[in-house]
This record gives structure tokens, sequence and C-alpha cells, in this order.
């Protein structure tokens, strides 16, 4: 994430300019060269652990769907 030592604040890369520089006083914060990046235009995926607690939260709740329908089916 870029940081500006002037404006002594962290910049989003999508509000500096397009070369890279503070919309407030116009130092150089990011590097916009293509070594810079790793890919043009990509951005980055989702963390192995977010992707684990959506797959851990599917299975629990489908466990609990299932213990709904035999409950009611026990109810009927």
């Amino acid at each position: 994430m870029p940081w500006c030592e002037t404006c002594d604040r962290f910049y989003n890369p999508n509000t500096l300019e397009a070369d890279g520089t503070c919309p407030t006083c116009g130092r150089q914060v990011a590097d916009t060269s293509e070594a810079g990046r790793s890919e043009e235009g990509s951005t980055p995926g989702a963390p192995w652990h977010f992707k684990l607690l959506i797959a851990v939260t599917a299975v629990y709740l489908s466990y609990r769907l299932f213990q709904g329908v035999v409950w009611v089916g026990h109810h009927l």
C-alpha cells in the first residue's frame, strides 16, 4: 500500500494519479513500472484462510439444514 511521507497517510492505489504520484502533494509514492507489477490489471485472489472459512461455514450450514429436515420429519 502506498505511503506518502509528506501527507503522512496511506493511499489506495486507485486514488493515486496515473503516474503513481500523491494527489495532494504530487510526490512519487508508488512504482508504476512494469517491474513493480506482477501482472498488468490483475487483482490478488482471496487468501487461503478465507476460502477455508467459507468451506467450513458451508459444511456447517449443510449439517444444520439436514438436522432441521430430520427434525421436521419426526414432528409430522
